[in-house]
């Protein structure tokens, strides 16, 4: 079986002592070579100053970083500035999404959808860079159907995406039904899976309930059982999350995709789980 390898999301930092935190996870979660790191962009470009920071800061490391660029609110002056700096700069790795709405705002900006940000990147930048795009096997919380939501994610391909990560999920089946049907519908780009561990139930849920993610019944159940203790909680949370990158891995998944919300014990003992069998 081809050894798996992995790839690591971050969120630019606020704070001094956040940024110190992000330096120290780096540095953990770099013994597994991956991929590259990627680094979110807040909504209407809210962190676009901090997200470059950081992905520069990533990519004078010796890692191949991939900045995330949200297209609401922006305009095509912003956007391709965006992209010249990450040319000066070596970037070869772009994770192209819609983005959301600043609370309040009016204005989307030059771009409606990802799909239209993907074929601007593409006729002003070529084929420098590597773009991934966002795809979701329990549907985007916005779709009018799943095939609705199917279409946007072939949009984006034909647009010139070269592979697309997932949302995450704890339903394999969930992933392994989405990959056929991207496959019937002429979608013949990588479907990394996303994974997220799992920190407390309260969290996980209020991140499902944004974007979309189903928390089977038996797992949300066995969540709430465990109440205030956090270690056993967690304890769960890995050989759950670790048996469902085994099983991803069984079905011949060659790259996992991890939230990490700049943290890296959880993913570290997920990793060294499914790195054991």
């Amino acid at each position: 079986m081809k050894k798996t390898t992995f790839s690591f999301e971050f969120f630019p930092p606020k704070t001094s002592d956040g940024i110190e935190k992000l330096r120290e996870t780096r540095v953990e979660l770099a013994q597994y070579n991956p991929e590259f790191f990627s680094v979110t962009f807040g909504a209407g470009g809210s962190t676009r100053d901090r997200t470059m920071d950081t992905v520069l800061e990533i990519q004078q490391e010796g890692f191949q970083s991939a900045p995330h660029i949200s297209c609401v609110s922006s305009s095509k002056e912003e956007i391709r500035d965006l992209l010249k700096t990450y040319q000066e700069r070596g970037i070869k790795r772009l994770v192209a999404l819609r983005g959301d709405v600043p609370s309040g705002e009016v204005s989307a900006g030059d771009f409606k959808y990802a799909a239209e940000l993907v074929e601007f990147i593409r006729a002003e930048t070529g084929n420098q860079f590597h773009i991934e795009v966002a795809a979701y096997p329990e549907f985007h919380p916005e779709a009018r159907t799943p095939k609705a939501d199917l279409m946007n994610l072939k949009r984006k391909v034909d647009a010139g995406a070269n592979s697309a990560i997932t949302q995450y999920f704890y339903n394999a089946d969930a992933y392994f039904r989405f990959v056929d049907q991207c496959e019937a519908t002429g979608i013949h780009v990588p479907i990394v899976p996303g994974i997220m561990p799992i920190y407390n139930i309260t969290q996980l849920a209020r991140f499902s309930s944004v974007c979309g993610a189903d928390i089977p019944r038996w797992l949300k159940m066995r969540l709430e059982e465990y109440g205030e203790d956090i270690d056993s909680l967690r304890a769960f949370g890995v050989d759950v999350v670790s048996e469902l990158c085994e099983t991803l891995q069984a079905w011949g998944v060659p790259s996992l995709h991890f939230y990490t919300l700049n943290r890296s014990t959880m993913i570290s003992k997920i990793i060294e789980n499914i790195s054991e069998k």
